[in-house]
């Protein structure tokens, strides 16, 4: 199937298809297919903004493939005979942060993985190097899309709306950077599993009907919902909690990072009520006793 000097492009089933590039990588390694000989790309069918990338791009690299390059899937691979190369074993933890490394948007995520894989299996002992440099850069991408998955948790806020069946439905929007409403939407499923709920961005959007998930094409911050009188009664309570004798504007920056702040409601009352807190804070400082020496 693969000559010595033959590139394969892989193609991939989405930008976030972990599963896909496992079972391609687990072929390609065990045919001892060198990295600088894989390419990969993937198909975005919901990301409409990559689309036109693509598209736009298509007749020269369609040139270019058909030149210098065989395009395989990862059905292709799944019928290629598995044998030479011994396979690769690592650990469930790297599998974890392979998975989520392989959400991030750097394009060369995918090359990355499979090249440290690869080294690993032509040198064994690379699978405890900490402090090898593919395996920081992996760590480092599955840690900003572990962050980001946190905070798309925190700071999703639906919006009810009524359908054309006249039934509520909640919406919310969200920009990530990352490929992660994916991974992410599982913890909504679980947590709101008794109502109707849409999350929108602009890499995708997914619905739930109470009874499964459903996936469209990315949509605008224009076409989510407007605020509403349950969204002025959210902000009356979030001000009226708000206690200024405990704010520590460093660490809410840290939990709740300025990007965020267009998407959340409660953050228009924020730097008002920190120009209050320290305004108090000043006023309290004044009233207190000064201490002197009697005479």
């Amino acid at each position: 199937m693969h000559s010595s000097h033959e590139t394969l492009v892989v193609e991939l089933d989405a930008p976030d298809d972990f599963a896909g590039f496992r079972q391609a990588a687990r072929v390609l390694l065990l045919l001892g297919v060198e990295p600088d000989y894989v390419q990969w790309r993937w198909v975005d069918a919901l990301d409409i903004r990559a689309n036109m990338q693509v598209n736009a791009q298509a007749d020269s690299d369609d040139l270019f493939t058909s030149i210098a390059a065989k395009v395989v899937t990862t059905a292709d691979l799944d019928r290629v005979p598995a044998a030479g190369s011994s396979p690769v074993h690592i650990r469930k933890s790297q599998l974890t942060v392979l998975r989520n490394a392989c959400c991030h948007s750097h394009v060369g995520r995918y090359a990355l993985c499979y090249r440290w894989l690869w080294r690993v299996q032509q040198f064994p002992e690379l699978i405890g190097d900490v402090l090898d440099s593919d395996w920081c850069h992996i760590e480092q991408m599955a840690q900003a899309v572990s962050r980001e998955i946190h905070k798309m948790h925190a700071f999703i806020r639906f919006r009810p709306t009524i359908n054309e069946e006249g039934e509520t439905v909640h919406i919310a929007w969200f920009e990530p950077d990352n490929h992660i409403l994916r991974a992410a939407c599982d913890f909504f499923e679980r947590r709101f599993a008794n109502m109707r709920w849409v999350i929108l961005t602009p890499k995708g959007c997914v619905s739930w009907d109470l009874h499964q998930l459903k996936w469209a094409p990315g949509a605008t911050a224009a076409q989510a919902p407007k605020a509403d009188e349950g969204e002025a009664l959210w902000l009356a309570y979030y001000q009226s909690t708000f206690n200024p004798a405990r704010l520590k504007e460093q660490a809410m920056l840290r939990e709740m990072p300025r990007r965020y702040w267009r998407n959340l409601p409660e953050t228009r009352l924020i730097s008002p009520m920190v120009s209050m807190a320290r305004s108090r804070k000043h006023e309290m400082l004044e009233k207190l006793p000064h201490s002197g020496k009697r005479t």
